[in-house]
């Protein structure tokens, strides 16, 4: 029997990979909705027209989706939108695959977490680099104890910044911020995963020095430190930092420094590179990373597994977003809360 699985909004540029790699398999029925793609103000296709390029079918409305009935949903609208989402989901019986961050509030946040509580329902975060071989044996060598005691962490997650196909994450309301909501929730989703302790302090710094007099109103570049209970201090470089011209949207790493070594992981490093007639070309090897996550969400769903990343780890992440942005208003450390 057919897990019938419906794709909400085509507004995350993810939301093409999950449904190729959703109408891939023979044990999932996938549907789409994107009734906000027509009014979208996006270079690149939304809506029927993006459903037909990938073969997807396609309801046109949100209440079409719930009248099929999914067993499950993949939330990828933008994220001031992700609440009603969820909620939804949540009243209707469907566990749900939601896009990062979580929410744009704490209040939005906790309101998701409790709808779905309340429902008895899955929420798995979209965290695919949780996945990845290179931290999965990363984390496993630490737990062992190679590394010995942790003492510090730095992360990286630079990339384009988002104008060119899904204008919208340069929008304050709609996504919430810049680049310190779109880039520290990975990092900081394995961090979490590391240390196993919420967050206890953030400073922030943020600018938006880069892509000046291109009309982006949110930080465009940023640094984020972040203090945890047990005395590791975490660095996290957000910036939207590559060219447009660059030949990937960019990279994320992380390095681990503990009293025995040091571990650097760059999940998106290993690609075949070169050029072509269009320019620089970087084709990815290794690891499908979203994949990964679809097969863990549904195996979740299968079996009657807990979800992870789950809620509350979406939690947690979106309260550092949350501090840095206060710290960057403030200019002094914000309590995490």
């Amino acid at each position: 029997m057919s897990t019938k699985i419906a794709i909400l909004s085509f507004a995350h540029t993810h939301a093409a990979a999950y449904a190729r790699i959703l109408s891939a398999r023979d044990d999932v029925e996938v549907v789409a909705a994107d009734p906000d793609g027509d009014e979208a103000p996006d270079t690149g296709p939304r809506g029927a027209a993006l459903a037909r390029e990938l073969k997807v079918a396609y309801l046109d409305t949100y209440d079409d989706v719930f009248a099929w009935g999914p067993d499950a949903v993949i939330v990828t609208a933008e994220n001031a939108r992700h609440r009603a989402l969820v909620e939804r989901a949540a009243s209707a019986g469907a566990h749900i695959l939601c896009e990062k961050p979580l929410a744009t509030s704490l209040e939005d946040a906790k309101a998701m977490r409790a709808a779905v509580d309340a429902a008895g329902v899955g929420l798995m975060m979209a965290y695919p680099v949780r996945f990845a071989s290179s931290f999965t044996d990363a984390r496993d060598r630490i737990r062992a104890g190679h590394l010995g005691q942790v003492l510090g962490i730095r992360g990286t997650n630079n990339g384009k910044v988002p104008l060119a196909d899904r204008a919208w994450f340069t929008d304050r309301e709609l996504a919430g911020g810049g680049a310190l909501v779109d880039h520290v929730v990975h990092c900081a989703d394995l961090i979490d995963e590391l240390l196993g302790e919420p967050a206890e302090s953030v400073r922030a710094v943020a600018n938006s020095i880069l892509h000046s007099g291109r009309g982006i109103d949110v930080e465009t570049g940023g640094l984020v430190t972040v203090r945890y209970p047990g005395g590791v201090v975490a660095t996290i470089d957000c910036s939207w930092s590559y060219p447009d011209a660059a030949a990937t949207w960019g990279g994320l790493t992380l390095q681990v420094v503990g009293t025995n070594g040091t571990i650097t992981i760059a999940p998106f490093a290993q690609h075949l590179g070169g050029y072509d007639g269009s320019g620089a070309v970087y084709s990815p090897v290794g690891d499908d990373l979203d994949a990964a996550m679809i097969d863990a969400f549904l195996e979740s769903i299968g079996r009657g597994l807990p979800m992870a990343p789950d809620g509350t780890v979406g939690y947690r992440t979106f309260q550092i977003v949350d501090a840095a942005r206060r710290s960057v208003l403030s200019g002094q450390p914000a309590a995490v809360h």
